[in-house]
């Protein structure tokens, strides 16, 4: 079994550092240099400020309409990039840690609409009956037509024990549904561990928060304790997982690759987002086979890890084709305690590959069955990156394609869409079984 050393403040914090403050410095740094300024457009610019200071219905002040065009231009380069005021940076911050104010969900926009990509496990949506899928039109009284993704989370955020009422479509249903939420402090307790059977394992990942890496090793430990050192295998289940600090996907696959395996790589414009992350120790179970659950809810650092194991042929990736976000935000930190959350580049695993709007293809797919006339009974579509307006287009080219990966067969398995209990669960553990008393992790 891999043994650890407690990963302290200082690392964690300088790694997730290195991808931000390196980067913000770097860009900044060019900012000093003479930049050719576009002055015909600039001068379009000044003419409609001074007509809506000048012409508009109400008095506007100079701040609201300043950090409204800074908020347009970001919006019009893809669904990641964002200004962040003052507020918002410290709720950005709050959240890498696990903890944050609000109801629960993770979200994106979609034709102008919010779009719930994934409900977080026991929080106040979750709990109300939120599903990922959900195309919220109102918030209260206010239509989110016209909103920015921003002020539309503004408008979720509130003071725990505060209700905001979400109507809802709903593939399936025939009117809108209305949800009252009551807001709440979000403690996402991001890990969960138990035995399936004896001897084999499953851990849960509900979202990469600063602390994912420390509390996954704490549960193989666990795990392997319980078991008497005779752990046969794990299931990790990412399902609806929607991502989070790059360092908890790097720490995660490091538990189960050995030292020195490329875990992921950045590739961006300014060199210090050119970066390499690989395994620091060997396999924390030392072989046993790996079962990872994905679906259309598992997004960025889910793709890395899912990704990763995938790639060294660490684990078997089982479920749906992934959320599809191969793209890297970086925090830049602006005056008045404000930043920009800017795309600086793209990541690939370790062959190669840019998952950006392709998300990962699984080993083994999972369908559910059809009714009588063919159709699945499925009763949501969830939103991928790909279904994002204005996102990054995949330049599969610039990246090392691995033909080994491309050329993979792919295993369906179909299981019953009105099925009670977790089917896909039950198949996982099948495999991790046969995989087991092979004594072999190679794609089933």
């Amino acid at each position: 079994m891999k043994s650890y050393k407690p990963l302290g403040l200082g690392l964690s914090v300088g790694l997730l550092l290195g991808l931000i403050v390196a980067t913000s410095h770097q860009v900044l740094a060019k900012r000093n240099e003479p930049v050719e300024l576009p002055l015909s457009d600039i001068r379009l610019f000044t003419d409609v400020y001074a007509r809506i200071k000048k012409d508009y219905v109400e008095e506007v002040g100079d701040k609201k309409l300043l950090e409204g065009a800074i908020r347009g231009m970001l919006h019009s380069l893809d669904p990641h990039s964002a200004f962040l005021s003052q507020d918002e940076f410290q709720e950005l911050q709050i959240g890498t840690t696990g903890e944050f104010g609000g109801l629960g969900i993770e979200v994106g926009m979609e034709n102008g609409f919010i779009k719930v990509i994934s409900p977080i496990e026991d929080t106040p949506a979750d709990m109300a009956g939120v599903k990922a899928g959900d195309l919220i039109i109102k918030l209260d009284e206010t239509q989110v037509k016209g909103l920015t993704l921003n002020e539309a989370v503004k408008l979720m955020r509130g003071k725990r024990g505060t209700k905001i009422k979400l109507t809802i479509v709903r593939e399936g249903e025939d009117k809108p549904v209305i949800i009252s939420v009551t807001r709440d402090v979000i403690r996402v307790k991001s890990v969960r561990s138990r035995f399936l059977e004896p001897g084999y394992g499953y851990i849960r990942i509900s979202s990469f928060q600063s602390k994912t890496t420390r509390n996954v090793i704490a549960a193989v430990e666990k795990l392997h304790s319980k078991s008497g050192e005779n752990l046969q295998g794990i299931v990790l289940d990412l399902r609806n997982n929607p991502g989070g600090v790059l360092t908890g996907a790097v720490g995660v696959s490091d538990i189960f690759l050995k030292d020195g395996e490329l875990i992921v790589y950045t590739k961006g414009r300014v060199r210090d987002a050119e970066l390499k992350y690989s395994a620091s120790s060997n396999d924390s179970i030392d072989g046993a086979p790996i079962v990872v659950l994905i679906n259309e809810g598992s997004a960025s650092a889910s793709e890395i890890v899912a990704g990763a194991l995938q790639d060294h042929k660490r684990a078997v990736i089982m479920g749906k084709n992934s959320f599809g976000k191969g793209s890297v935000q970086t925090i830049l930190p602006l005056k008045e305690n404000a930043a920009l959350k800017l795309t600086t580049a793209r990541y690939y695993t370790p062959s190669g590959r840019s998952i950006q709007a392709e998300g990962i293809e699984p080993d083994v797919l999972v369908e559910e069955s059809k009714d009588e006339n063919g159709e699945s009974k499925k009763g949501f579509q969830f939103v991928r990156e790909a279904d994002l307006r204005g996102h990054l287009v995949n330049k599969q080219g610039e990246a090392i394609e691995s033909k080994q990966v491309k050329e993979k067969e792919v295993k369906h398995i179909t299981i019953p869409a009105d099925s009670e209990d977790d089917a896909v669960l039950n198949e996982a553990l099948n495999i991790l079984k046969e995989l087991a008393n092979s004594g072999s992790v190679k794609n089933a």
